[in-house]
């Protein structure tokens, strides 16, 4: 994806073992005898190590088990790069069914030769995604999750969240405000938007890292570390910062005591990128077993559940979020609204030089 907080931010390591996803707490969907029609079948999955892999464990895996009665086995990979390399690694060995990874990824093995393309017709929940989050990755990936980028502030001090980016230059947050590390797509995503308000592009990049310039003095700190800046908000020592998403510190964002907030309200939008599911070439797997577990994953239910859990979009446009989780996750009608899908193939052609770039301001 770059890798989900793994590779692509480079954030929040937590590894995990493979496990069966039948052997995991009791889940919300309760079976229907009608839909118990894999049972005795088998489906490998592969997915992060990470708390988002556990969440896809529980909220995706665990419920389709006690769906259809198939057994899902997953291994689980230290980010986007793992599983790209296991997959790799196995060839035309049959494996994994189904893979849950970032664009990039997805892509990577897409152009290998690796994976094959779903039969969206048998995938009836797309209906209920917008044609945007669907597919991607040249049509190897079906669009599961996104990954939501918007304006964390300090609920103590800056009392209505910010409607533009333009907060982040105003010069009452000098001093206590941070911006995302330059390796992260995230700054990438920073430097455009600072162009549009500077009225360049994408294409025409220079306003946006002189707009950039001005904040050189103004930053505590770039947030390589989120758990430092989740403390850095609870003794009060930012009051803003971004872009950012909340799915790095989905513990602290939820307590009190940190004083945090996040908005994705902003008039100019806000970034996503969209997570996949992908099929492997070389699957051990039923296909129409493939089919119906890539089909529960974007059921209104199941990503209600797992975006609340790991606080990331909902692609599905029906989808419900529990209520506990609504203030950090951006509905399906902000999503409609305001979302700005990431471009991972065009970024990845200037993000080298748009690192140094960003690391020379930030440095000096």
């Amino acid at each position: 994806m770059h890798d989900i907080k793994l590779g692509r931010r480079q954030a929040i390591k937590t590894i995990g073992a493979a496990l069966a996803a039948s052997a995991l707490p009791t889940p919300f969907i309760q079976a229907r005898a009608q839909d118990r029609n894999f049972a005795g079948k088998t489906l490998r999955l592969l997915t992060w190590s990470d708390d988002t892999g556990a969440a896809a464990l529980r909220n995706i895996a665990a419920t389709f088990s006690a769906k259809t009665g198939a057994k899902v086995i997953a291994d689980r990979a230290d980010g986007t790069s793992g599983m790209v390399a296991k997959v790799k690694a196995a060839g035309d060995r049959p494996t994994y069914d189904v893979i849950t990874l970032a664009g990039v990824g997805a892509a990577g093995l897409g152009d290998a030769g690796l994976l094959t393309k779903p039969d969206l017709d048998k995938l009836p929940n797309l209906k209920e995604v917008a044609p945007q989050y669907r597919t991607g990755a040249n049509g190897f990936g079906i669009g599961y999750l996104l990954w939501s980028d918007g304006l964390i502030y300090n609920t103590a001090t800056v009392k209505t969240p910010p409607t533009s980016y333009e907060a982040l230059w105003d010069p009452k947050y000098a001093g206590k405000l941070f911006l995302p590390p330059p390796e992260w797509a995230e700054a990438v995503d920073l430097a455009i938007i600072a162009a549009k308000l500077s009225g360049g592009s994408q294409q025409n990049i220079e306003p946006g890292f002189k707009k950039l310039a001005l904040l050189k003095d103004r930053v505590m700190t770039l947030g390589e570390n989120p758990n430092q800046i989740a403390d850095l908000f609870r003794t009060g020592s930012l009051d803003l910062g971004g872009i950012y998403s909340p799915a790095f510190f989905p513990e602290q964002i939820r307590k009190p005591e940190y004083k945090m907030g996040v908005t994705y309200g902003m008039k100019e939008g806000f970034a996503t990128q969209l997570m996949f599911t992908v099929i492997p070439k070389a699957h051990p797997g039923d296909s129409d077993l493939i089919h119906a577990f890539i089909n529960h994953s974007l059921d209104a239910g199941v990503q209600g559940r797992m975006a609340a859990d790991v606080l990331n979009g909902p692609v599905n446009g029906r989808a419900v979020i529990p209520a506990e989780s609504r203030a950090f996750v951006p509905s399906p009608q902000q999503i409609a609204e305001k979302a700005v899908l990431h471009d991972d193939k065009a970024l990845s052609q200037v993000q080298a030089a748009w690192i140094k770039r960003y690391t020379q301001i930030f440095s000096a």
